[in-house]
């Protein structure tokens, strides 16, 4: 009897200390610190575009300031287009990283606002005889697709390939609602992420390439599409925009 008392108390003590076991490492996943996201990325080799506070690495395009539109509130960027200047926003222009990349893989998350309209830019050559950043590079289409003219238009909603390649499903999230966007360009390959479903995938410079460059607006501009290397941009489209965790990887 003693041996089977003793048997029994082990086999107890056993059992509740497997059970704290595993509470504590359900509380540990459950309390995990918030700034281990951040860290994974880091060793994955990601680097910030912002720093959350100020705009610094980034200018207005053709110029070596920021226009004050452009304002880092709480760690996301915010594009006040409340004053308009034409199309755009008044002391505001499209906004292009300090530094130039060949091939990367680039995430950046952001909303619009109601019927508005934006994009993110890259291998952007930015040289005075090109009046924007969007006569040297593609872009990836912001819109509101529910309220925004160009959301009626092939090839002109977000997620596509502006006015080029229309994104193969649709799964952009409306007007106020946090979107991601990820583009891997690497030599020669790129692949767009959308609210982390793959979209699209084409050939940069290719025989195809120049065919659709042919086929759009951009055929206006010969050197449009052609640069291996270049900044990355967000664009000014006169609209309400905000961009967050905007990072980097160079590969």
């Amino acid at each position: 009897m003693r041996k089977l008392s003793l048997i029994l108390l082990v086999g107890i003590a056993m059992s509740s200390c497997n059970s704290s076991t595993t509470k504590n490492t359900a509380d540990s996943t459950a309390t995990a610190d918030p700034i281990a996201a951040v860290k994974d990325t880091a060793a994955a080799g990601f680097v910030p575009l912002f720093d959350g506070k100020t705009t610094n690495g980034w200018h207005t395009y053709g110029k070596t300031t920021i226009g004050k539109a452009w304002k880092m509130e709480d760690g996301i960027l915010h594009l006040d287009a409340s004053k308009k200047a034409d199309w755009q926003s008044a002391d505001g222009g499209d906004i292009v990283t300090n530094d130039e990349y060949e091939n990367f893989d680039l995430k950046v998350e952001w909303k619009i606002s109601k019927a508005g309209n934006s994009g993110i830019m890259f291998y952007v050559k930015e040289d005075p005889k090109y009046e924007y950043a969007w006569h040297t590079g593609p872009e990836t289409q912001i819109a509101d697709n529910k309220e925004n003219e160009d959301g009626k238009l092939i090839k002109h909603r977000a997620g596509d390939l502006y006015d080029l390649i229309s994104i193969s499903k649709e799964v952009i999230k409306p007007a106020g609602e946090w979107n991601k966007t990820e583009v891997i360009a690497n030599n020669g390959k790129l692949e767009i992420i959308v609210n982390d479903e793959h979209v699209l995938s084409t050939n940069l410079w290719d025989d195809n390439w120049k065919k659709l460059v042919a086929g759009s607006k951009f055929k206006e501009w010969p050197d449009f599409g052609t640069f291996k290397k270049g900044r990355i941009a967000l664009q000014d489209h006169g609209a309400d925009v905000w961009f967050k965790n905007v990072e980097i990887k160079k590969l």
